[in-house]
This record gives C-alpha cells, sequence and structure tokens, in this order.
C-alpha cells in the first residue's frame, strides 16, 4: 500500500491579510518534506468558492511550484474539474503538459465533475449535464495529448476545431488518470472507464473489501473500456492522520480540527445555505467548542475514517486492515481545520519513520503480482477503445489578415 497526503487548504475563520500566504507557503514546505520523508503522493483539490472548506482553487499553480521543490513525490489533481465551463478542455491539456514536464513526468491526472451548486452555479454550469460534459471532456482532453495535431472535437460540450494542443506530456502516452468517487457506484464507474478510483468519502475497513473486489471485476469484465488510452487500476481512499507519541496528544491535536473537516464537508454538500463572505462555519456548525470536549465525544478505540489518528502501532494495525482489503493507497489528510503546521510535519515524521516502512516492503510485490493478472484484462480493454485518429492533412487555419503583396516593396 502506498501513502499520499490530500489537501484541501481549509483556513477556519478568523482571518488575517497574511491566512492564505501562510497557507500556501506551509502547505509547499509540507510537500517538500513529504518528499524528503519517502511519502508516494501529493493531492490538491480543485474547490471554488468554499470559503473555509477548501482554499485550493488554483492546484495547477500550487503543484506548479511543488514541482520545483520535490523530486520523487507524484503529483496529482485530485481532481481537476472538466467541465469546460470551469475548465476550458484545451487549457486542461495545456496545464497537464506542463506541469508533466516541469514535474519531469511525475503528473497524476485526476478528473472530476463538481457537485456544488455554489461551484457549478458559481460557472453557470447546468448540473444535470455535468456528468455528459465531464466524459467529452476525459475523451478529448487525452485526445489533445496523444494526437498529433489533434483531429478536432465536435461533442455537445466540447468544440473546437483542428490545432496541436502543445506541449505534450512527458508521460505516454498521458499521465494516469483518476476520478474522484464518493459512493460505490461511483468507484464503479471509474472502473468501467479503466480510471484509478480516489474515493475521498470515507469507507470502514470493513466495507473496503466489497469496494475493492467489485472494482477490480469490472476492470477484469467486458464493461471496462477505457476513458483514456491506458488503464491505471489503482483504488485509493481517505483517512485522517495525526501520528504521535501517545494517544492523548494525538487526539489533541487532530480530533476537533478533523471534525472541522467533516462537519465543514456536509455543509457544503447539502446542509448549509452559503451567505458568500459572511458565513463562519465553526461558529454556524457548533464547532467552537474546547478540544477536550470534542476528545470526549470521540470511542476510545477510533477506525475507519479516524483510524489515523493514534500512536504508529495503533495506525499501522489499522492500516493492515486495509492493506488486506486490497486498497492500493491510502489519502491521508493532515492539514484539516487549525492543525498547527509544526504538529502536522511532526506527525508525517513520526508516521515516515514507524509507520511507513511495513507497508513499502510489501507493496511492490502485491503490485508486481496484480499487473500481471490484469495484464490480459487491460490489454484487452485498451483494444475495445476507439484508438487516436489521424488529423485531415488538407486542414488549414485561415488567415484574417490580408496578405502583402510578395512583390511588394519591404515585403
Amino acid at each position: 500500500m502506498r501513502f499520499g497526503l490530500f489537501y484541501e487548504l481549509q483556513l477556519p475563520r478568523p482571518w488575517d491579510e497574511e491566512s492564505d500566504l501562510r497557507l500556501i507557503h506551509e502547505t509547499l514546505e509540507q510537500i517538500e518534506l513529504a518528499d524528503r520523508l519517502g511519502f508516494d503522493y501529493a493531492w490538491a483539490v480543485e474547490h471554488h468558492f468554499l470559503e473555509e472548506y477548501s482554499h485550493s482553487s488554483a492546484p495547477e499553480v500550487l503543484l506548479g511550484a511543488a514541482s520545483q521543490r520535490t523530486k520523487q513525490i507524484r503529483l496529482g489533481h485530485g481532481v481537476m474539474v472538466l467541465p469546460p465551463g470551469v475548465n476550458p478542455t484545451g487549457r486542461a491539456a495545456e496545464r497537464i503538459g506542463t506541469l508533466d514536464l516541469l514535474s519531469r513526468g511525475r503528473v497524476e491526472f485526476g478528473t472530476g465533475e463538481s457537485s456544488t451548486e455554489i461551484e457549478l452555479g458559481g460557472f453557470n454550469v447546468d448540473k444535470a449535464d455535468k456528468r455528459a460534459a465531464w466524459r467529452e471532456a476525459v475523451d478529448a482532453v487525452t485526445r489533445m495529448m496523444v494526437e498529433e495535431p489533434f483531429a478536432g472535437y465536435d461533442g455537445e460540450h466540447v468544440k473546437m476545431p483542428q490545432r496541436n494542443v502543445v506541449p505534450k506530456p512527458l508521460q505516454k502516452p498521458h499521465p494516469p488518470l483518476w476520478t474522484a468517487c464518493s459512493k460505490h457506484e461511483t468507484l464503479m464507474h471509474a472502473a468501467r472507464h479503466g480510471m484509478g478510483g480516489l474515493t475521498v468519502s470515507f469507507v470502514a475497513s470493513d466495507q473496503a473489501k466489497k469496494w475493492v473486489d467489485d472494482y477490480y471485476a469490472v476492470i477484469e469484465s467486458p464493461e471496462c473500456v477505457p476513458a483514456g488510452f491506458s488503464v491505471n487500476p489503482q483504488v485509493a481512499m481517505t483517512m485522517y492522520l495525526m501520528c504521535a507519541p501517545d494517544v492523548a496528544t494525538a487526539r489533541e491535536r487532530g480530533l476537533a480540527d478533523h471534525r472541522f473537516f467533516a462537519r465543514s464537508l456536509m455543509y457544503y454538500w447539502g446542509m448549509g445555505e452559503l451567505a458568500p463572505g459572511r458565513t463562519n462555519l465553526a461558529r454556524d456548525l457548533g464547532l467552537d467548542l474546547p478540544k477536550a470536549v470534542v476528545d470526549k465525544s470521540f470511542p476510545q478505540e477510533l477506525d475507519g475514517p479516524y483510524g489515523g489518528v493514534g500512536t504508529p502501532e495503533q495506525i499501522k494495525a489499522v492500516l493492515r486492515k486495509y492493506e488486506e482489503a486490497g486498497v492500493d493507497q491510502i489519502l491521508m489528510i493532515s492539514q484539516s481545520g487549525r492543525i498547527k503546521h509544526e504538529h502536522i510535519c511532526e506527525s508525517m515524521e513520526l508516521f515516515a519513520r514507524e509507520v511507513m516502512p511495513e507497508f513499502a516492503e510489501r507493496h511492490e510485490r502485491a503490485e508486481a503480482a496484480k499487473m500481471e493478472r490484469l495484464a490480459p484484462a487491460i490489454e484487452a480493454a485498451l483494444a475495445r477503445r476507439e484508438p487516436p485518429r489521424q488529423a485531415d492533412p488538407s486542414y488549414r487555419v485561415a488567415s484574417t489578415v490580408p496578405r502583402p503583396d510578395r512583390d511588394a516593396p519591404g515585403a
């Protein structure tokens, strides 16, 4: 099992003039530390207008900066919102190609539709159309990365004439594809498209095996028709992290702020009515409680989403359950609420030193065996995908500027 850090860039009120400045630079320091410690991935979400819950509205900029401060860690969009009203498809392809070159081939290309009215409505995207728009955009954006030149697209939501979209990514045919999954149904949707599943809901360890088994059953079935030109058979699941030498410290440093993450997530995905610029989530959700009070409301034994809050031995015991279920990666949420930067870094260092090595030892063998087993299914799936197209060689872009007379002076 591999481990990634998952960033929403949370910033609860109250704010001062340098709150966002500190948050961005502390995040970059954490990703740089994660690279040195041997974490496998750093994922950054794309959200818009979700004040306090997520200030990660330009992940391509954050990941571009991180690419220059790191050497090994994979840099993931978790996810880029692909309905063209939010991100024009050609611009998405250009940004991924550039980031893959900047990072020397370390990009993971996660995509999604978005789901909140706050975000979709802010860009005038019709919620009823977002799934169809996403499908067209994924097809088009992967073609832009492999077709030279891109043969054009005339869909309902994506329309673009023939152009050569540059730069092309370093990874061939394109960076690994993922999509966001919030429930079992959407994880199966990822499998049908040959994509890795970024399960950004919190799945208990006793449920994980069924989700994983069902995902791989679809990958190996005729249902799997890749959205891109490769198959990325991976299941990632989400867990909060606060690793400390003793239980009391882990709980005191992590539980209240991870609860802020959970409750503010629920707020934006259906519970709340945002007053832009005026909502105070901690106050409005009744979360500004003393940490000791929050701690007492949790059970003594933590599992599922809170299974990463505790000592190294406690966390290892929980992670083994996910490993046994076949989960490929755990997305660790360290930066929640108002958790202090120094506490996040201390937690990462202890987790990397005491927890990660055991799982790294087993991962390579397990991954190699899995890919060997899946090789025939992946080959069959790719055969079902329509191949890259040849562009019309006679196509020209007509000039709108009068041509000078070639025989005129100075021409």
